[in-house]
Parts: structure tokens; C-alpha cells; sequence
């Protein structure tokens, strides 16, 4: 047996030694296609065509043609600055119609994003596939999901002042019409969409440097600039008058978000002696959640403790926070934050 396997040995030997000498010899017959379009690459460079005339460049000169141009009356060339981007959105029908956001010419174009913050690399890694988990429900092949039927109340009689009428609200002030759920897939995964810090100031009626503590201190610890905000109407009880700046707020998006949340839950909170939590009865019905920090917690922020000189102690505004998300109940958004590292105390709501 042996010795008839003997010349199928030799002749794989030799083929295994001549292999690497007949690749490395290239067939004469091949042809790269890359060539002809690097000949083309290298024929039109910008590097061929030749420099301007030194009488040239010594004649050019950008401020004599600016003053020229003022001289004469003339404007800069009519392909420049043409459009601008309407103000106002005013229906599909308008013949100036604002561009994409993704746009740079929008006036709601957002640059970036230009980093990845930890919380949104834990996001995309760990906790939307548990999100996933956690949240997804099987349908078996055939299944026929119930009609959902009409939620809102029709006008009843024969009434001419019933015709053409919207629709009623539910029946009573408790019965809300919450929104619907739709089936989790992998397109739906509640996510956090924005953040909102707001600090109600009434002492800043009679002394406005209320008002700029509490501004400079939201600012400090959330990146975004401020908006002041006056009282719409006088309540007697609380010392409010009408027209006068009572509050500032607020909002990140993006980045300044997910920074914002990663500080305040690894830092911050830790740092608050005897702090039990999240009351889990808070939540709007729709997803957004909302809890206070007294003064003496909003102080235990980096950018505030650094800087705590320059902020009176008396000072110091407490806020209100609203973690707002995509969700569309209550329980998506409160495990949602849970999985973040937010805690909830007491019995859960929704």
C-alpha cells in the first residue's frame, strides 16, 4: 500500500516547491484595467497644468478691485447670494420651499456629530439589543393584528352645527387619550432624543442677579446657552407678576446630551447622600421623564465646584430635569433609563 502511494507523494512534493516560482512569473497575456485610467489620472492632474504669469499674480490685486467695484455702484455677481432660506415654512403649495436640514443653507442645519460619546457607544453596543430583547414580541406567520378602532367620539343627531365637525376628545378629564405602541423591531428602539434642564427663579422679580446665577449655572453645566423666560400671568400666591423674567432654561441635543446624562449619573448623582431614586410614579404618559435637584445637588456638578467662588451660595437655583425620548410609554422609557444607570424608587407608573 505504501509503495503505491510513493509517486503520489513525489509529485505533490514537486508541485508544492514549484508553486511559488509559478506564481511569482506573471502570465504575458494579462492585462490590469487600472493602467489606462492611472494614464488618464496622471494626463488630466492639476500638477500639468502650468502656473500663472508672474505679471499676473504681481497685477492681482483683491482690495483695488473691492474699492473699484464700490466706486462704480456695481454689486457682487447675480449667481451669488440669491436665495435665502425662508423664515417660515408656509405649506407645500409655496413657491419657496426651505431646503433639507441635512442642507448646510438651512437655517436648521446642525453640524457634526464630531465624537462619540461613551453613553452612545454603550448604546449602540449593549443597550438597544437589550432594549430589543426585553421588548420584542413574537408573531407567529398567519397572525392578523386587531383593527384599531376609531378612538375618538362622533357627533350624534342630525344638527346642522354637527357636519363637518372634528372628531371629540374621550368622555371626562382622567380619561387620556394616550399614544399607541407600535410592534418593537429593530427601527423603533426607544432612544433619547433631548434633554432639558429648567430652574424656576421668583426672587429674580426684585433682583435680576438671581436670574444671572441661575443662567451662568445652567449654562456652565449643560453647554447650551440659556433662555429666559416671563411670567405670563400674575399669581398672588406665589409673588408672581406678569412680564417679568421668573425662569431659565435649558436644552441639549445630540452630544451635549449624551454628556450630560453620562456626567450626571457616573459623578453627580453618587455624590448625593441618602438619595433614594427616581419616584417611579413620574412620567407624562408619552415617554418623557422628569425628577429635581435641590441647590445643594446642583452644586455637586464638576463645572459648579470648580468655579464655586463665583457663585453665591444663597444663590445657587435648583432645577428640574426632563429626559425627553422617542418612546411612547412610560415602561420603554423608564427601562430605557434604567439600562443607562438611573434608578426608580416606589411603585412604577404605566
Amino acid at each position: 500500500m505504501a509503495l503505491r502511494e510513493l509517486p503520489f507523494r513525489t509529485a505533490s512534493t514537486l508541485l508544492r516547491d514549484a508553486r511559488p516560482a509559478i506564481c511569482a512569473a506573471p502570465p504575458a497575456s494579462c492585462r490590469y484595467a487600472s493602467t489606462e485610467a492611472v494614464k488618464q489620472v496622471e494626463d488630466n492632474s492639476s500638477f500639468s497644468i502650468p502656473p500663472p504669469s508672474e505679471q499676473l499674480a504681481k497685477t492681482f490685486d483683491p482690495i483695488a478691485r473691492s474699492r473699484l467695484r464700490r466706486r462704480g455702484g456695481k454689486q457682487l455677481p447675480p449667481s451669488r447670494y440669491q436665495f435665502r432660506p425662508p423664515k417660515y415654512y408656509r405649506g407645500p403649495l409655496h413657491p419657496h420651499q426651505p431646503p433639507p436640514v441635512s442642507d448646510p443653507a438651512s437655517r436648521l442645519f446642525v453640524p457634526g456629530p464630531f465624537s462619540l460619546p461613551r453613553l452612545e457607544q454603550t448604546y449602540q453596543s449593549t443597550i438597544a439589543s437589550d432594549l430589543l430583547t426585553l421588548t420584542y414580541q413574537h408573531y407567529p406567520p398567519g397572525y392578523r393584528a386587531p383593527k384599531v378602532t376609531q378612538r375618538l367620539r362622533e357627533w350624534q343627531g342630525d344638527h346642522p352645527y354637527f357636519k363637518n365637525r372634528p372628531l371629540r376628545p374621550p368622555r371626562g378629564k382622567g380619561d387620556v387619550l394616550r399614544l399607541l405602541t407600535p410592534p418593537r423591531t429593530f427601527r423603533n428602539i426607544p432612544k433619547i432624543t433631548k434633554v432639558t434642564l429648567h430652574s424656576m427663579v421668583p426672587l429674580a422679580q426684585s433682583n435680576s442677579a438671581y436670574l444671572h446665577i441661575a443662567g451662568m449655572a445652567l449654562q456652565a453645566i449643560s453647554n447650551v446657552r440659556i433662555t429666559p423666560h416671563k411670567a405670563r400671568h400674575s399669581v398672588v400666591q406665589w409673588e408672581v407678576r406678569e412680564g417679568r423674567f421668573v425662569s431659565a432654561t435649558s436644552t441639549m441635543e445630540r452630544e451635549d446630551a449624551q454628556h450630560f446624562l453620562s456626567k450626571l449619573i457616573d459623578v453627580v448623582l453618587p455624590r448625593i447622600k441618602e438619595w433614594k431614586g427616581v419616584p417611579g410614579s413620574t412620567g407624562d404618559g408619552s415617554g418623557n421623564m422628569s425628577f429635581g435637584m435641590t441647590p445643594d445637588q446642583v452644586a455637586l456638578f464638576p463645572e459648579i465646584e470648580v468655579n464655586y467662588d463665583a457663585y453665591p451660595p444663597k444663590m445657587i437655583p435648583g432645577c428640574y430635569i426632563t429626559i425627553h425620548t422617542d418612546a411612547t410609554n412610560d415602561k420603554d422609557a423608564r427601562l430605557l433609563l434604567q439600562a443607562i444607570g438611573l434608578p426608580f424608587y416606589g411603585k412604577l407608573k404605566g
